[in-house]
């Protein structure tokens, strides 16, 4: 790949302290840390916390900061900064020329296609007050193909521990950095081939010494696992899969550790330590999204695309072919969500349908329906996943909405909170506040 290029842009831009991304039986997190996509344990429930669940332009907006360029990342906490990711276009290139061809490529590409280059950037914030402490870009280089209208170069969120920050751009590579900014390696794995040119999204998964990398597209799919401190490959397994966007889940469970992949042809889970399959069991819906989520002994892989799909395996008993076995805990074929990662929260599944603003919950041991469908007011389309902290779900719309909805048996809404800006990314929650990605500024919610 490229030569890395370092720059500053802006003049203003599960796992216990010492271990990535992790889901475990048991354990617990340190408050205030949001190491990774979907949060310190994978499900999309934080720790502890208790931000504000109301909010305005003039109220419990302690700062708010903008990202330029294109990113639909979460972004991710560790200690006292908030690292974010993002691509901005340089200038250069055919899509920022004039002349008739260049005119011919932009309508039929839709204004969305490759030929801008583009610098990938890694910005840390200060969460006191949002002053951008470092900031690098990775690499600066054209996409090779196009992605979704609704979508970014940068859509991967990144992961951090209390040694480093890593952020995966997909097909422009891996860059991992120390906590001041100091580059330490990175690691170029080739060129997606993405259904649809619909653009790339899985973002890398970290756990103890080992960050996992998925690679489905439609060419040779693989995943692989490489050493966090010199980014060197430990194994490598070729993968018959299509495209798919769904990122892997490290799970802790008996004497192992085991990642889960959700995809179309089949869902497998690996040794963490090997590449070994320890189990596996039939496909989702095309174009798998939705993320895994993990707790107590139980693993829930979903995704709603031309249909519904819901599959909840237990640990204990999986081994081999897991389809049609005891080792299937329950399953569901409604009311799955297409983008959004279901939200694993004391006990309780939460499920948005496809991409709408409808919400249902799920006794997660057993299955039963809790509520639901009920309509979010306000929300009619849905990107980003919900979170939860304490008594309190966090729900953003692509609008701008954000609705807080009490955690538990009943649905209640507790606020509906509206910014100018639209909401893709996945919210964060580190303590007490809430931070939330919006396509024009990145806000840091929390009381004065």
């Amino acid at each position: 790949m490229g030569a890395r290029v370092t720059a500053v842009l802006l003049t203003a831009a599960i796992l216990g302290p010492t271990v990535g991304v992790r889901a475990q039986d048991g354990g617990g997190s340190d408050e205030g840390y949001w190491p990774q996509w979907r949060g310190p344990f994978g499900t999309g429930s934080a720790a502890a916390g208790s931000p504000p669940f109301e909010w305005n332009d003039e109220r419990n907006i302690r700062w708010k900061i903008e990202i330029p360029g294109l990113g639909s990342a979460t972004p991710i906490v560790w200690g006292d900064r908030v690292f974010v990711f993002s691509a901005t276009a340089t200038g250069e290139g055919w899509r920022s020329q004039g002349g008739l061809f260049a005119r011919l490529r932009r309508r039929v590409m839709g204004g969305v296609g490759p030929g801008d280059v583009q610098q990938y950037v890694v910005t840390a914030l200060a969460r006191s007050d949002g002053r951008v402490l470092w900031q690098e870009v990775a690499i600066e280089e054209a996409p090779h193909e196009g992605r979704h209208a609704t979508g970014s170069w940068a859509s991967p969120s990144g992961v951090a521990d209390d040694e480093q920050v890593c952020a995966f751009f997909g097909s422009r590579g891996l860059y991992c950095y120390d906590h001041d900014g100091r580059f330490l390696w990175d690691r170029d794995f080739g060129d997606m081939e993405i259904r649809m040119e619909f653009g790339e999204g899985a973002s890398p998964a970290l756990h103890g010494d080992t960050i996992v990398i998925n690679w489905d597209h439609q060419g040779q799919s693989f995943i692989t696992a490489l050493d966090k401190r010199t980014g060197e490959e430990r194994w490598r397994v070729d993968r018959d899969e299509i495209t798919s966007w769904a990122t892997p889940l490290i799970v802790e469970h008996g004497r192992g550790a085991q990642v889960v992949t959700s995809a179309t042809n089949r869902v497998r889970s690996y040794d963490l330590a090997t590449g070994l399959t320890v189990w596996e069991s039939e496909g989702v819906t095309m174009n798998a999204i939705p993320s895994p989520v993990a707790a107590n002994g139980i693993v829930y892989v979903t995704s709603g695309y031309n249909g519904s799909s819901l599959l909840a395996v237990r640990l204990a008993d999986a081994s081999g072919d897991v389809a049609d076995t005891d080792a299937v805990a329950w399953s569901l074929d409604r009311d799955t969500p297409y983008v959004p990662s279901p939200l694993l929260h004391q006990g309780i599944l939460y499920l948005v349908k496809s991409n709408s603003g409808v919400l249902s919950a799920f006794d997660a041991e057993t299955g039963t329906r809790v509520y639901g469908p009920e309509r979010l007011p306000g929300i009619r389309s849905v990107y980003a996943s919900p979170v939860a902290v304490g008594d309190r779900i966090y729900i953003s719309g692509r609008a701008g909405t954000t609705l807080v909805i009490k955690a538990g048996r009943d649905f209640e809404v507790l606020a509906s909170n509206e910014l100018d800006d639209k909401f893709d990314a996945s919210p964060a929650v580190a303590g007490d506040e809430l931070y939330l990605r919006g396509q024009d500024y990145l806000y840091c919610i929390a009381a004065p």
